[in-house]
């Protein structure tokens, strides 16, 4: 089975370097192509998978000049295309701004007054282009370095059984929240291992800060209310045919209590025939 990925989102968001990573890992790429082209070269990549030896493509969209037709197009091709996806990548309005004029490049809708208007109408203009995305990637934050790890993290390895990949990320919330993730647990009322001098410098990691952090009346509460929760919700995203679910847990600084509960998480995610992508933001920081 063939993987489409159409990437698309906010000009400056990443969308040639996450291009870059997947060309990197494999994937056949179409750069900038106008959306009114990709259904014809969708069927044209898999009907030549066998001369060309590629089963996994990407078609980049850039929407500047194209925004009204990309939505249309999308589902017109969710309905061809089995098993696409759709990556949205996004960013800040103060990081478009630092990027655009480190790069002096015209932004697509510089048409506006000024800079952040121009921005700020291409945002409301793809609101409905993300809506309809997939899995939505926030690079406000990011590195490039940041970004292809995600990516890989995402696609390195998609897998064709029809499972939804799911990622569990600890934060702390000193350094900021997560800004693309679906679910988001504060776990700052469990015991803090912080003011525990032997544990302060372990992290959730280590067995002695995880039996510190989950063994107590308030924290088995939490897991077995929250596990039951999730056994509930797991099932009506895959049937729902969400392809991705991430579920951040934070803490102060994400390195305790955070990280021993995501560990926590990721074992019950396991046991349910998922295998989740684990990620510790903060746990060295």
């Amino acid at each position: 089975m063939s993987s489409f990925i159409v990437i698309t989102g906010m000009s400056g968001a990443g969308r040639s370097q996450s291009a870059n990573s997947l060309e990197d890992m494999g994937w056949f790429v179409m750069d900038n192509l106008p959306p009114s082209l990709i259904p014809r070269v969708a069927k044209l990549a898999d009907s030549s998978k066998s001369a060309t030896g590629a089963d996994q493509f990407a078609l980049v969209v850039g929407t500047g000049h194209y925004h009204n037709e990309v939505v249309s197009i999308i589902q017109d091709l969710r309905e061809e295309v089995s098993g696409l996806k759709v990556l949205f990548l996004n960013a800040s309005t103060d990081t478009l701004v630092q990027r655009y004029e480190s790069s002096r490049r015209r932004h697509p809708f510089d048409a506006t007054p000024g800079l952040v208007e121009a921005i700020e109408s291409e945002r409301e203009t793809l609101a409905p282009v993300r809506a309809i995305s997939d899995v939505v990637i926030d690079t406000s934050d990011l590195s490039v370095h940041q970004l292809r790890d995600r990516m890989v993290e995402l696609f390195g390895g998609i897998a064709t059984n029809g499972r939804m990949r799911v990622t569990v990320v600890s934060f702390g919330y000193m350094h900021g929240m997560p800004r693309d993730v679906d679910i988001v647990m504060d776990c700052r009322f469990l015991q803090n291992p912080h003011w525990v001098e032997c544990l302060r410098p372990l992290t959730g990691r280590d067995s002695a800060v995880r039996e510190y952090v989950l063994e107590n009346k308030d924290a088995a509460e939490f897991l077995s209310r929250l596990e039951n929760l999730l056994e509930m919700l797991v099932p009506r995203f895959v049937a729902e045919g969400k392809s991705y679910l991430s579920i951040a847990f934070g803490c102060t600084g994400g390195k305790h209590r955070s990280v021993s509960v995501v560990e926590h998480f990721a074992d019950v995610l396991r046991g349910w025939g998922h295998s989740p992508i684990v990620s510790h933001r903060d746990v060295n920081k």
